[in-house]
C-alpha cells in the first residue's frame, strides 16, 4: 500500500453544482456487467443486492439460503432468505463481495455499506461526489454518476 493520505480538495469538486444533497453513487463490474446505481451507504452495516439484478446478471445458481432481519432507520425492516458471494470489479480493483438479496422495488440496484467501504480502504465523499482508495501504485478514483 502506498504511504501517505487520501485527501480531496475543491479542485476534486470541479464541475459539480454546489450546494447539493446527492447521494454518491457508483458503478461497478459484477460478472463482467456493468451495474449502474449502486448506493454507497456509510449508514448501513450490510451489502445489498435485489433480486432482479441477481437474475439478470445469471447469478441464480450461486444463490445460497441465509435468513436475516435488515433494519431500517425507522425500524421497518425486511428478511432476506439468500446470500450471494461474487467477484466484484471496482475501477480494476477486484474483490469477493457477499450481498444479502432482497426482493422488490427498490430504487438502487445495489448497495454497499460500511464493510464495503472499510475492506476497500475506501474514503467516500458525498460533498466531491467520489470515492477514493489506495492501489499500490497511489491512489484510485471512483467518480459518482
Amino acid at each position: 500500500m502506498p504511504e501517505g493520505s487520501i485527501s480531496f480538495s475543491d479542485k476534486d469538486a470541479e464541475g459539480i453544482i454546489q450546494p447539493h444533497n446527492d447521494a454518491l453513487v457508483i458503478s461497478v463490474l459484477i460478472n463482467k456487467y456493468q451495474v449502474k446505481r449502486i448506493l454507497i451507504d456509510l449508514g448501513s452495516s450490510t451489502n445489498i443486492i435485489c433480486w432482479k439484478v441477481v437474475e439478470q446478471l445469471g447469478l441464480l445458481d450461486q444463490i445460497v439460503p441465509s435468513a436475516r432481519v435488515l433494519n431500517g432507520f425507522n425500524m421497518a425492516h425486511e428478511t432476506t432468505k439468500e446470500e450471494i458471494a461474487s467477484p466484484l470489479n471496482t475501477a480494476g480493483t477486484i474483490q469477493q463481495i457477499k450481498f444479502y438479496v432482497i426482493e422488490g422495488q427498490v430504487r438502487y440496484n445495489a448497495l454497499f455499506g460500511r464493510l464495503w467501504v472499510h475492506n476497500m480502504r475506501a474514503v467516500p465523499s458525498m460533498l466531491h461526489q467520489m470515492l477514493k482508495f489506495p492501489i499500490p501504485e497511489g491512489v484510485k478514483i471512483v467518480h459518482g454518476e
